[in-house]
Parts: C-alpha cells; sequence; structure tokens
C-alpha cells in the first residue's frame, strides 16, 4: 500500500469496516475487460480463513465467469463523506475501505448453502436466526469467495 499512514492492519477494526459496509464489488477478468458486479454478502472468519457469501442466478453472465475464471478481485467501501475546500486541490474524501483478491466457487452443499445465506442476511439485517424452506435453497446459488490478500485503508 502506497499510503502506509492510512493503512490499518487491526484485524478487529478491518473486521468492524467490513461489518458496517453494505455492497460487496467483485471484479471479474473477461476476455479482454474486467466485469464488476455490486453485490449483498455475509462475512465469515472461520478457522483463521475470511471468506464472503454471495447468492444469485444459477445461471447468467456471473455464474458464467465463476467457473471460467474464479480468482476475483473485491472492494467493500463506508463512511464516504467529501472534505471540501476554497481550492480545487484542496478536495479530499473521507473513507474507510477493503480491497483484496480471492477465489469464488458455487457452494453445493446444502448445509454450507444456508449458512452462507445466515450470513448475508445477518449482514443485511443483524439477525442470524433465520430459517429458508427447502425449495429456496436448492433453487438459489449460493458463492463463497475464500480471501487470499486483504487490505483496508482509511482517510480521515
Amino acid at each position: 500500500m502506497r499510503r502506509a499512514d492510512r493503512e490499518i492492519t487491526d484485524h478487529g477494526t478491518i473486521t468492524d469496516i467490513i461489518r458496517r459496509c453494505h455492497c460487496c464489488r467483485v471484479g471479474f477478468a473477461d476476455g479482454d475487460g474486467v466485469y464488476i458486479v455490486p453485490l449483498s454478502f455475509g462475512f465469515e472468519e472461520a478457522e483463521g480463513r475470511c471468506a464472503f457469501y454471495f447468492h444469485g442466478a444459477t445461471e447468467g453472465r456471473k455464474a458464467d465467469l465463476i467457473g471460467a475464471c474464479p480468482t476475483v478481485g473485491f472492494e467493500l467501501d463506508t463512511d464516504y463523506a467529501l472534505n471540501q475546500s476554497g481550492s480545487a486541490c484542496g478536495f479530499s474524501c473521507r473513507f474507510q475501505s477493503v480491497i483484496g483478491t480471492g477465489v469464488i466457487r458455487p457452494v453445493t452443499d446444502p448445509a454450507e448453502k444456508r449458512r452462507g445465506l445466515r450470513q448475508i442476511m445477518l449482514q443485511l439485517s443483524g439477525r442470524e436466526d433465520w430459517t429458508f424452506p427447502e425449495q429456496a435453497v436448492a433453487s438459489t446459488a449460493v458463492f463463497r469467495l475464500d480471501v487470499t490478500e486483504m487490505t483496508c485503508k482509511a482517510h480521515e
């Protein structure tokens, strides 16, 4: 990270920032370009690993790209605010962001799909005591992004 003075390395602070985010943008390599999709997400830390869960349709561009090239980039941010100035070059912004890379794959185990869906609902609602009808679990695609690298930055 170029601005080491803005880097956040405390694991608890990074987790707190992730918990306050509402959207995770995932970037896929797509031929000669990049395809970025904003997603609702759930976050899980277990056994020394960090993972994001997403849900969606079982087919379409996102599902195709996950199958073709599962190495992805991701970005989350929160607390954006503009710092105004009397001069154009004096403008800046406040934010907290998390950026990283990982490997994304479809989740096929029904128990893990439920766990992933609960993590998504926890992120969205603050509750994790949700139940999901069998048919909904069977027809919904759930994807898990295992984080390989992650950095966090804040500008106040």
